[in-house]
């Protein structure tokens, strides 16, 4: 009997854009708090269903191979597909708890979406939502099923339901990420996720975070389990697993999870430093802001083996920007792509279209800004509202019943916008088929634009 059985619920082929794409990467946050629970005496197994054929059917034989004391169903908080909380995860962790309860073995879940709609989860059978950051909640919950020692009052970052839904205080975050340790890799099926990789791309690629959190506030972002902190994890440490990803597990290219990495110059100089004198250089790409990537610290990244970097642009319009509360001008857009090419380094753009306040030649400057820049990708949504945000806030009365997307190909407007759901899928697609090499219909898109126009909601930000 295992103390505790560790899932997510991000299953690849649930999700059409991703099994396009087929870049699965292991469930690094559920592999974390499963190094971190064996530190702490617990024996622990985890179902991992990325890339399982029938995801309900692989956790029903982990339930009844493991029999475990607890089922804990963790999202991974650096993956943006958890943070956009799709309802097919949502349904398929309901369903998972289901097949628990069904044992009466006890579940917990932790992420974004549970904690945003905690009740919801917990009417689907779960016994408590773990808010928040996860790791000191996850040990207090597997003291009180495993151990039966504590109360759910006492927990710091809980939701329960007892008459009501409770929720108790919210828990200190960790500051020194250092007193982590590494993730479980053993726990994986690494041969697996290699053989995807490499049928799809050649190459074998693996994840990794040197921070938690992001201090930036555009405010359509939702921050429900880090919140504004910002804390990171020291240069020689990443660069110590970077090495052992790049030896032990063979990784071709590693895959920086950070929602901003490389924020402080200074960490990324020592950083650099760190890969070069201990020879962990791989090839890496990650994601940041344009008025980070200055010339200094791109020849940095450079130096410690960065390829690509994925900075969210959103917008070739200062209105917008200014709008989102962005702290970015357009102008450093250009630079940074300027200081990325300069270094042999890819540089993608997120671009989102719909918030509010935007026209047609908003949407202009956005094209003529990507058409200027050229960068070597996009990643192309449009304003997605979610809990917690000002932008949600600020739309919540334009809301109908559905009120998430259902995977990543989605792109579904949930608020009126100024142009019709339709003409924002053709937008995205010729825009992308023109980064691309492709062959983009604009006169479709110009089409769409004539018909399926709306007055134009403005949104000052205040």
């Amino acid at each position: 009997m295992t103390d505790i059985l560790l899932t997510h619920s991000n299953h690849l082929y649930s999700d059409r854009k991703q099994t396009r794409k087929m870049q699965p990467y292991p469930p690094l946050q559920t592999l974390i708090a499963a190094a971190f629970l064996r530190e702490r005496g617990y024996s622990v197994a985890l179902a991992d269903i990325t890339l399982a054929s029938d995801p309900e059917e692989e956790s029903r034989a982990a339930l009844e191979k493991e029999q475990p004391r607890m089922v804990a169903v963790l999202e991974d908080n650096f993956n943006f597909l958890t943070k956009m909380c799709l309802t097919c995860n949502r349904d398929l962790a309901f369903r998972m708890c289901g097949a628990a309860r069904e044992m009466g073995i006890p579940a917990a879940v932790s992420g974004s979406d549970a904690t945003d709609r905690a009740l919801a989860y917990l009417e689907a059978g779960f016994e408590m939502v773990l808010t928040g950051e996860l790791e000191g909640t996850l040990e207090d919950v597997a003291r009180m099923i495993v151990r039966g020692g504590g109360s759910r009052e006492e927990t710091a970052g809980l939701a329960y339901f007892a008459g009501g839904l409770r929720h108790t205080g919210s828990r200190a975050p960790i500051r020194d990420l250092d007193s982590l340790p590494d993730a479980a890799w053993d726990l994986v099926d690494i041969e697996r996720y290699r053989a995807s990789w490499k049928d799809a791309h050649g190459y074998f690629s693996l994840n990794l975070v040197s921070s938690r959190g992001c201090p930036y506030r555009c405010n359509w972002c939702a921050k429900p389990v880090f919140g504004s902190n910002y804390y990171f994890r020291s240069p020689e440490r990443v660069a110590c697993e970077m090495l052992r990803l790049k030896r032990e597990l063979r990784a071709d290219h590693i895959w920086f999870a950070d929602d901003i990495f490389a924020l402080s110059p200074q960490w990324t100089r020592a950083f650099s430093d760190a890969v070069e004198r201990i020879g962990a250089a791989v090839p890496f790409k990650m994601q940041s802001r344009c008025d980070l990537m200055t010339r200094n610290t791109v020849g940095a990244l450079r130096r410690a083996g960065c390829t690509e970097v994925w900075m969210g642009a959103e917008s070739g319009s200062q209105k917008i920007l200014d709008a989102m509360d962005k702290g970015t001008r357009v102008e450093q857009i250009y630079e940074a792509r300027e200081n990325l090419r300069r270094n042999g380094i890819r540089a993608g753009f997120f671009l989102q279209f719909g918030y509010p306040g935007e026209s047609w030649d908003d949407i202009e400057q956005t094209i003529r800004m990507v058409r200027d820049t050229a960068p070597d990708d996009v990643g192309i949504s449009v304003s997605y509202p979610l809990p917690g945000t000002r932008f949600h806030e600020r739309v919540a009365s334009e809301l109908g019943e559905k009120e998430n997307w259902r995977d990543s190909d989605d792109l579904s407007m949930m608020f009126r916008g100024a142009y019709s759901t339709e003409f924002y899928r053709e937008l995205a697609a010729a825009l992308h088929e023109e980064v691309r090499g492709g062959n983009p219909d604009w006169e479709r898109v110009y089409e769409l634009e004539k018909i399926s126009a709306r007055p134009t909601l403005v949104w000052t930000s205040c």
